[in-house]
């Protein structure tokens, strides 16, 4: 080093450690210079920050049953209590990095002092921070600054400033914590290298172990890795690591914090790390196949509550949500056997909501398809059940809408006979022009609405929809639970520009409920919807005719375990009590002899009290089943998923081919609900309907 370089590098470092020892070590003192009276107007604010700021932690996601779901984060991190964490880390610690600990300041002078004078001179870089100076530092890099790559770059710089205000920050630490705390805090904020971050990480990932276990060896390991967690890295470095962790057993010996017997012992095992893996998975790819998808919906249903996605990865939180893993496995493993996971080009989302006095709790969202990454294990990142997913509809389900607007208004009850043609061509609202609408099949001319429900016919239902009004009837759809379906557009988006040549540029542009006024075809059921919101419609009517909102979120918890208020819809009396117990009396007769899942049903020696709709689109490119029985709504759904969406055929599992025999919603959808539904309640008593309000049997 050239003379003048060093002696200005000496000046300048001497002034460095003159200001520590005069402003920090007697903060009473003035004259500290321009660099003093700058760094210290910054230090206030940063040190609120540094004292009131914590570290991120993982939050968990659990079943209602506490079980875990998943873990999610932005620093994998396990807060440890200082009478937590084993003394033998605490002792391995303090030997290797800061021996003076628990009898020095903020700052030890002295070695200020050597440390400038060394360095200047051109001798070994020797290092001056106490514990309480590296654990301000680390909680720069780690957490203030974690989102600042630019501010990172300055804690980290070798200048003046930085260090004046990283003591400076230091006092104000030290003055404010006692000497356990601080320790504690720095084991829990360094990294460990490998994604993990404190001690309580860092023992489970590398041992397996929490802190409170960790032995001597263990411990000089992880006290040594924290000086570079890169070199010290076990798996990659396994020889360099094995001496660092000797160094520190034996500056703990030297320290006498252990004994020389326990030094030898614990020099001669070996690392006894844990096979080399990845830290937990920080998203809901990680949950089991049966609550993946519910995991994604909780998270985006705390988001729209008003909770960031910043709060959530690093808030610490318990989320447990309304999840009951024994309804939902029964229901993952019926979606299975209905159409295994692999299956090319089919989908079977099914969704089970409970409603209760206060909220619709969603306890299964699954599908045959796992949410995940891996296209070719039949996984999907796109969350079928809860999103508006099935672009072809949901069939002759949609006619219960107009039944209930009908009823509503007074153009039908339960009883009145339907006008029945086998086909008609009906004035299509807003042109001069009709659409025919053809029957599937021979059916009675007048039919009884109460049949009706049961077989479908679509003319009867396209003039009843007709007679009630347009209006009446898609508001309905979206008072009873298709809220954010009828907010899309005709492709399940939201409403935007139409590409350049699109046919019909209205289907882009409008949302369901505006393009749908002109659509007879609405209660035949061809628009795009949610599974779970059409599962909440029959909630709706099971709960009496109260709307409340899809509810995946049983309890949250901060990480001091203080409920979180959740901002919730209010619930809302959608429609009177008895209209919505004779719609449900009136779908009773769907399962039946004569009904369109009658089979189904007998198949699977259903006899229990269901109310049921089903529903098969024009192409057999989407079928649905919709139940209610024993206070649980449930929506099963078989639509094609694949890029080539064409014909589900009706055979075992269901495959898409062209020229089969297409399936039916109570031949394929079914199915999955009556082998969920009949493990989920056992040998429980069953539930008889509501009885019909006799104000809603007739027109009025």
């Amino acid at each position: 080093m050239r003379r003048g370089a060093a002696v200005s590098k000496l000046a300048g470092l001497c002034l460095l450690a003159g200001i520590l020892v005069a402003g920090l070590i007697f903060p009473a003192a003035g004259g500290l210079g321009a660099l003093s009276n700058q760094v210290s107007a910054a230090v206030p604010e940063m040190a609120r920050q540094l004292l009131n700021t914590p570290a991120p932690q993982v939050t968990q996601v659990t079943a209602a049953d506490g079980s875990p779901i998943a873990t999610l984060y932005d620093q994998y991190r396990l807060p440890a209590r200082y009478e937590d964490i084993s003394d033998p880390m605490k002792a391995a610690v303090l030997s290797i990095e800061d021996r003076n600990f628990f009898s020095e300041g903020a700052m030890n002078p002295r070695a200020v002092v050597r440390a400038v004078l060394n360095n200047a001179g051109g001798g070994s870089t020797q290092g001056a921070s106490t514990i309480t100076q590296q654990y301000v530092k680390n909680y720069l890099i780690n957490v203030l600054d974690r989102n600042d790559a630019k501010s990172q770059e300055e804690d980290r710089s070798d200048t003046m400033a930085r260090k004046l205000r990283e003591a400076q920050l230091a006092v104000i630490v030290d003055r404010s914590q006692s000497k356990q705390q601080i320790l504690a805090n720095y084991l829990n904020v360094v990294s460990y290298g490998n994604q993990t971050y404190g001690v309580g990480a860092a023992a489970r990932y590398y041992f397996g172990e929490t802190p409170d276990k960790l032995s001597i060896a263990q411990s000089a390991m992880l006290a040594g890795m924290v000086n570079n967690p890169s070199r010290y890295n076990p798996y990659t470095y396994p020889q360099e690591t094995l001496q660092r962790r000797n160094v520190v057993i034996d500056a703990m010996a030297a320290a006498k914090s252990i004994t020389p017997e326990q030094a030898a012992a614990a020099k001669g095992e070996a690392l006894g790390v844990q096979p080399e893996k990845s830290a937990p998975p920080a998203s809901c790819y990680a949950a089991a196949p049966d609550s993946g998808f519910l995991c994604d919906y909780a998270v985006d249903y705390l988001e729209k509550a008003g909770l960031s996605q910043e709060q959530i990865k690093s808030g610490g939180y318990t989320i447990q949500t309304t999840l009951d893993p024994r309804i939902s496995r029964a229901a993952k493993d019926a979606a299975d056997r209905r159409v295994p996971s692999t299956q090319q080009g089919v989908a079977n989302p099914f969704v089970i909501v409970k409603p209760g006095q206060s909220s619709h709790d969603v306890v299964a969202m699954v599908s045959n398809r796992s949410y995940g990454t891996d296209a070719h294990a039949g996984e999907t990142s796109y969350n079928q059940p809860a999103n508006v997913s099935v672009p072809f509809g949901a069939g002759s389900v949609f006619k219960l809408f107009t039944t209930a607007a009908a009823m509503e208004k007074g153009t039908a009850g339960l009883s009145t006979p339907l006008p029945n043609p086998g086909a008609q061509c009906f004035p299509v609202p807003g042109s001069r022009s009709c659409a025919t609408v053809h029957n599937d099949g021979g059916y009675p001319n007048p039919i009884p609405l109460r049949d009706a429900l049961a077989t479908s016919p679509n003319v009867a239902f396209t003039d009843l929809e007709l007679r009630t009004g347009m209006p009446d009837v898609i508001a309905t759809a979206a008072k009873l639970g298709l809220r954010q379906t009828m907010r899309t557009n005709m492709h399940g988006d939201s409403p935007g520009p139409a590409p350049d040549g699109a046919s019909v540029p209205s289907t882009y542009t409008q949302p369901q409920d505006q393009f749908n006024q002109g659509n007879i075809a609405f209660t035949l059921g061809f628009s795009p919807f949610s599974p779970l919101e059409l599962t909440n419609v029959a909630a709706t009517l099971a709960d009496h005719g109260r709307w409340c909102p899809p509810n995946p979120i049983k309890q949250v918890t901060d990480r001091y375990g203080t409920p979180v208020p959740i901002a919730q819809q209010p619930c809302e009396q959608v429609v009177p009590p008895g209209l919505a117990n004779t719609l449900v009396q009136g779908l009773g007769n769907d399962v039946k002899p004569g009904g369109t899942s009658a089979e189904s049903a007998q198949a699977a020696r259903w006899t229990r009290p269901t109310a049921a709709k089903t529903g098969t689109t024009q192409d057999n490119e989407s079928v649905a089943f919709l139940g209610i029985t024993n206070s649980y709504a449930a929506t099963s759904v078989v639509y094609a998923d694949g890029s080539h969406p064409g014909t589900i055929c009706a055979t075992n599992p269901p495959v898409i081919q062209n020229g089969c025999k297409g399936a039916f919603g109570g031949t394929i959808a079914a199915p999955t609900f009556y082998d969920a539904l009949g493990q989920v309640l056992g040998g429980q008593p069953a539930q008889p309907l509501p009885p019909a309000d006799p104000k809603y049997l007739a027109a009025r």
